[in-house]
């Protein structure tokens, strides 16, 4: 069964996807290295493959906001399979109205998210909330995107609360109590002030978002890294799906761009 290689190539993290038409296979994650040659690359990705016994692969498929990995990637697929890459906005064009004032501003993995949400959700209205580098609220109403709102990253704002505060610790975010804590130690404020707080940005922005669509039913679709972490501290993201963008990719690699427009008609 022929085999693609999925690529969610973020700010920080690569996420890879062995997937067919059955649907995804085994996901990995990598770190996102800046200094990365198509060499390296295609040898992280081959040992994958190795892993699996998968030997061809007939396609790489991939939604990227770093644009200095994209050519390395291309390089690989060539090198390494014989195989076209092919990109989310590049080659790939998503069938979403695009309603940005200037649409070549929205990152791939945006529309990408919103594309895959509405795949996966009948509801007229969506809020694609993904918890990534940045935090990011993208609207979906119908078959339109008709654009967001850009917040601080859990991780990133944790590193810039360290960074700039000499005696606060670098912290890893664990979730050790679901109820709300007068921390009695720095590390437990740090934990209980940043998860509590972004599920509360989570809440209010929700909120003021529903009113601004107009439409108090409209359904939060979560997806990122730290979205299971808030999805236990509140009930307004009501839809997890952490490879909500990879499966926007395997539907994109199996099932030609017309056919999904006949679809939706």
């Amino acid at each position: 069964m022929a085999t693609r290689i999925l690529l969610d190539i973020g700010n920080t993290t690569i996420k890879v996807c062995l997937a067919t038409a059955n649907g995804l296979g085994p996901v990995y994650t990598l770190p996102t290295i800046h200094h990365h040659t198509a060499d390296s690359l295609g040898l992280a990705l081959d040992a994958l493959c190795q892993r699996h016994g998968i030997d061809a692969v007939c396609e790489v498929v991939a939604s990227s906001v770093v644009p200095p990995l994209d050519p390395l990637v291309r390089q690989a697929a060539q090198r390494f399979w014989e195989c076209p890459a092919r990109f989310v906005l590049q080659e790939i064009t998503l069938p979403l109205e695009n309603r940005y004032a200037r649409p070549q501003e929205v990152g791939a993995d945006r529309l990408l998210a919103a594309y895959a949400a509405r795949m996966l959700f009948s509801a007229p209205t969506l809020i694609v909330v993904d918890f990534g580098t940045a935090t990011t609220f993208d609207c979906v109403q119908e078959n339109a995107y008709l654009g967001g709102l850009i917040a601080p990253g859990v991780a990133s704002s944790v590193a810039a609360l360290g960074a700039q505060t000499a005696k606060l610790p670098h912290i890893s975010l664990e979730l050790d109590d679901t109820t709300l804590a007068i921390g009695t130690s720095t590390r437990h404020s740090m934990n209980h002030g940043v998860l509590f707080g972004f599920a509360a940005m989570v809440e209010g922005l929700v909120a003021r978002l529903r009113q601004r669509l107009q439409d108090p039913n409209a359904q939060v679709v979560a997806t990122g890294g730290f979205a299971p972490t808030i999805a236990r501290l509140t009930d307004a993201l009501e839809h997890l799906v952490p490879d909500l963008l990879l499966r926007g990719l395997q539907r994109i690699a199996f099932s030609p761009i017309p056919q999904l427009l006949k679809e939706e008609a």
